[in-house]
């Protein structure tokens, strides 16, 4: 029987252009709290996943902790591509609270709608670092607590 799927990513690096031309400025996601922001595939809004169990802010960009759920078809194909390291890519949908610029976009204050494992994420570095029980050979380890 498939398992649930624990991983450790950033859905957004901070200060860097993504492929739309926007760039996310630290402090963009305010205070949102994870219970808030459900976990989809592929940004697919009837898509739910499994479940966010940390969001939070630091350095480098949105930091996430989320655990993929087996009961549903999408939430197994998404737990064998990160089980496999052939996904890797984290997301988020967002509506824009305040921003300034153009070329690039600076993105200042978002309200964070979701967040999504992705195959193609818009920050190139917005990636899973860590899946319980293996590591990405693309990213760097890190621990899911």
């Amino acid at each position: 029987m498939a398992q649930d799927v624990r991983f450790a990513g950033y859905a957004a690096i901070f200060d860097r252009v993504d492929r739309g031309g926007d760039v996310v400025r630290a402090g963009a996601f305010g205070g949102v709290r994870a219970a808030e922001v459900p976990l989809l595939w592929q940004h697919g809004p009837g898509q739910v996943i499994g479940a966010i169990e940390r969001l939070e802010e630091d350095v480098r960009g949105l930091r996430v902790i989320g655990r993929v759920s087996a009961r549903t078809a999408a939430g197994r194909e998404a737990a064998a591509g990160l089980k496999a390291g052939a996904l890797d890519g984290l997301s988020f949908g967002y509506r824009v609270r305040e921003a300034r610029g153009a070329g690039p976009r600076e993105l200042l204050a978002l309200e964070l709608v979701e967040v999504s494992l992705v195959t193609h994420p818009m920050q190139d570095r917005a990636r899973v670092h860590k899946v319980e029980g293996f590591t990405p050979t693309r990213a760097p380890s890190s621990n899911c607590a």
